[in-house]
């Protein structure tokens, strides 16, 4: 084993040579990824491939690799919130950047085209039920990417610091922090969408103020979150995993980007029961652009 090469403690490999959760290798992925949180959606991609040539599943990652009108593309869940992104992304550059028998970085690095697509609740009252969201950043309530070396451009660093200034948070909270999504995929897939910042939170319910049993510390967090504006930029919506994704995405080169479909609007209290055909149509959509155009 060569001295740079990376520990076994800390590039963990299965026996065939894959990476630990994920258990993909290089050839099990695509330059375009599909991500979906729940593992029964990637089957409902997948069934728009034209062949799949890659079935693998290890706890809540199911990873299906095929191609659509003849381009290679990778569906892959990823469970909910973003520590589970945090595995994706460093496991999916590991196998595909990192040479397993040496264990040392590949020097001619692949770059991934990865689209987020999942569901979202609206934060403004003129978002209806039904309406689909492109992220053009996201706001990580979660603290994720202030464990890495992460340098926030200009227009990150001002997000940043004017949605702290205006929403007063909690100094025992992490501090919010905003990741920019890929321009040309925001352009490219964006069509039609409503687009804004996207609040990703560590949790469904407190972290969202959501309130059944427990009581959360923050109850007016929405009304704050929707009444931010800065030039033409508000939060549209609430998720677990934008801010992450983009932060790790841009901090790997990659091109990254979430698209959502609204199934409730938090303001309005409204919830649509069966979205199953409209998250089909929302797929539907994505390949299309990603592929044609």
């Amino acid at each position: 084993m060569q001295n740079n090469s990376l520990p076994e403690s800390e590039l963990i490999l299965n026996r065939d040579g894959s990476v630990y959760h994920l258990h993909l290798q290089a050839e099990h992925i695509a330059d375009t990824v599909i991500m979906v949180g729940d593992p029964g959606r990637v089957q409902q991609v997948s069934k728009y491939f034209d062949s799949i040539h890659h079935r693998i599943q290890n706890r809540e990652f199911v990873t299906h690799t095929g191609t659509y009108e003849g381009t290679r593309i990778t569906a892959l869940s990823t469970g909910i919130g973003t520590d589970n992104i945090d595995i994706v992304l460093n496991e999916l550059d590991a196998a595909i950047n990192i040479d397993p028998i040496k264990r040392v970085p590949i020097s001619a690095r692949r770059k991934l085209t990865i689209v987020r697509i999942g569901t979202s609740g609206a934060l403004q009252e003129d978002i209806p039920v039904g309406s689909q969201v492109v992220s053009e950043f996201g706001l990580g309530l979660d603290g994720l990417i202030y464990y890495y070396k992460y340098e926030f451009d200009a227009i990150e660093k001002e997000l940043t610091d004017r949605i702290n200034n205006h929403l007063k948070w909690n100094s025992n909270l992490s501090r919010p922090y905003i990741t920019k999504g890929s321009e040309r995929l925001i352009e490219l897939l964006g069509k039609g969408m409503v687009k804004g910042i996207t609040a990703t939170a560590s949790g469904f319910y407190g972290p969202q103020g959501r309130r059944l049993s427990l009581e959360p510390s923050d109850p007016e967090i929405n009304n704050r979150l929707r009444s931010f504006a800065f030039q033409n930029h508000r939060v549209v919506n609430f998720e677990m995993e934008t801010s992450a994704l983009y932060g790790l995405g841009n901090l790997l080169k990659y091109d990254c980007c979430t698209c959502c479909l609204v199934i409730a609007n938090r303001i309005r209290k409204e919830y649509k029961d069966d979205y199953s055909k409209d998250v089909d149509t929302l797929i539907q959509t994505v390949l299309e652009r990603l592929v044609r155009g």
